[in-house]
């Protein structure tokens, strides 16, 4: 039977997001409460700016007081879409104190407090979804921690951020330098006017946080994931991957340790082969690989971000957190069961492309090739040329801990024929 009462709903924030939820709740209103059992009604917006125009919105919905929005007593679900830490956390406590389910687009708080918001809703018995704060419109946080929650997952790889992808794609398909792609990501809208969340992988690293804790049931926070940025990245990266049939992705990996008693999660560049479905990722598009022990590998492939891709994520988790609400149940909570370790990037097994500028010498690969041995690292391949006295050595190692890697690095540096290290990359996919 239909319910007539309509459930009422608090949108806080009504930026490029915000906007195309009340645009999507206003124009599907009908096939919404079809959906769900009942109406949903926009029954007020928190914003910052009163006076700016907002096409679609009754000004009479408009209120600077969010807390009071919320403490009204007659909210059932509020949607989150303000992000940043404060006060986006205040404002979803005060949410559950008032028995109000939360629907949340931040990423940034949900992995630096994410597990004391989960219990926040678990001991209110009220549900806290976010689809939308992990890739956008791809459905990827429901069927991980619901389709795949009979399963063991060992392994996520993916792109996670479209601004970072976009850089790279345009870098790998034009010759283009980084801040060339960047001036162009950020004249199509793709890059803020300051891009260093995304370029230095703070973006991609909350992401990881929250996939790594549904992926392997344990509690992974911001300052447990590995980052390196992407500004480094040069054309001459690109041609160096080119000669060893890869290109260059900014890639989230979270792994099982093999002995399932550890998992890791990091954030950086890497090469990856063409032959790899992640290599044909072009634009500002995200795709994020899956392995599961049955389900075998799983691809999640769209747009991760964008008013209206985002807006949809957040409308499928109020469509679902309302028929909660008219069942008088609530939805899959954190499971963070297992507890293990996080452990440091240095014990992660990867394999690295390392440059070097040397002296054009006799000896000078014996002294690179004892270097490596020393450390414990075996050696793939090695291609040099060299020309009046200087060249460039491109070593590329079979995996190792990366602690020995990086130590290897760090003892090349002090030979008296190396020049310099003219770039480190990680190789992954293979």
């Amino acid at each position: 039977m239909m319910r007539t009462r309509p459930l009422k709903v608090a949108l806080l924030g009504c930026g490029v997001v915000g906007s195309e939820v009340a645009r999507i709740m206003t124009t599907h209103a009908d096939d919404l409460t079809q959906r769900i059992g009942a109406p949903v009604e926009l029954a007020g917006v928190a914003v910052r700016r009163p006076s700016k125009v907002r096409e679609g919105i009754d000004p009479a919905l408009i209120t600077t007081d969010a807390t009071a929005l919320l403490k009204r007593g007659d909210i059932d679900i509020a949607i989150e879409v303000i992000g940043g830490i404060e006060p986006a956390r205040a404002l979803i406590t005060t949410a559950f104190e008032h028995g109000i389910s939360v629907v949340s687009a931040n990423k940034a708080l949900l992995a630096q407090d994410g597990a004391a918001l989960h219990a926040a809703a678990e001991q209110h018995g009220l549900d806290l979804y976010y689809e939308a704060a992990v890739a956008g419109a791809i459905p990827l946080v429901r069927p991980m921690r619901e389709s795949l929650a009979g399963d063991k997952i060992n392994r996520v790889m993916g792109i996670v951020n479209g601004t970072t992808n976009f850089i790279l794609d345009k870098m790998d398909s034009t010759g283009a330098g980084y801040q060339e792609a960047l001036d162009e990501a950020t004249a199509l809208g793709y890059a803020e006017a300051d891009p260093t969340a995304d370029v230095e992988g703070y973006d991609a690293a909350a992401k990881a946080a929250i996939l790594a804790g549904i992926a392997f049931h344990t509690r992974v926070r911001l300052d447990d994931v590995y980052r390196e940025g992407m500004t480094e990245v040069s054309a001459a990266d690109f041609a160096s991957a080119k000669r060893m049939g890869c290109t260059i992705k900014l890639l989230a990996i979270l792994e099982r340790a093999p002995d399932g008693m550890s998992v890791t999660a990091r954030v950086h560049p890497a090469m990856i082969p063409l032959s790899h479905p992640l290599a044909s990722v072009r634009e500002a598009y995200n795709a994020v690989f899956v392995e599961a022990e049955a389900a075998g590998r799983l691809m999640f492939y769209g747009p991760g971000a964008g008013g209206a891709p985002t807006a949809s994520a957040v409308l499928g988790d109020l469509v679902a957190v309302a028929r909660n609400k008219l069942a008088e149940a609530t939805g899959p909570g954190e499971s963070a069961y297992t507890q293990l370790p996080v452990s440091p990037m240095g014990d992660v097994v990867t394999r690295y492309h390392i440059s070097l500028d040397v002296a054009d010498k006799p000896g000078v690969l014996a002294q690179v090739a004892t270097t490596f041995a020393e450390h414990g690292v075996s050696i793939d391949t090695v291609r040099q040329q060299g020309k009046d006295g200087e060249a460039s050595l491109v070593v590329v190692t079979h995996r190792a801990p990366d602690a020995a890697l990086s130590g290897t690095v760090e003892a090349l540096r002090k030979l008296d024929t190396v020049r310099g290290v003219a770039s480190i990359m990680r190789v992954e996919g293979e």
